[in-house]
């Protein structure tokens, strides 16, 4: 079925996913990389804190936005091998 409207739910269930992979890339800074890292993580965290004002704000649409803006980032550090990951459930790392 196709989902075509963004809900509390959808937000909550996004969110725990990126906060997730949050938490991971945290921990698996790759050698050399951790000023590069340090950067990508505060950028994550603040799109995950711009996502929550959104959603107390009820704009829902911004908020499931941002949460995507903070999990873009996250893969863009899996990509570059700034985070060492290996899970492409979470990550694009394929």
């Amino acid at each position: 079925m196709k989902q075509n409207r963004i809900t509390a739910e959808k937000i909550k269930k996004s969110r725990e996913i990126t906060q997730k992979a949050l938490g991971i890339a945290k921990k698996s800074i790759a050698k050399g990389k951790r000023e590069e890292a340090e950067e990508i993580l505060k950028m994550a965290d603040c799109y995950l804190s711009d996502s929550k004002h959104f959603e107390k704000a009820g704009d829902l649409v911004n908020s499931f936005g941002s949460i995507y803006y903070a999990h873009g980032w996250l893969d863009t550090g899996a990509r570059l091998k700034i985070f060492d990951v290996n899970d492409d459930k979470l990550f694009t790392i394929a």
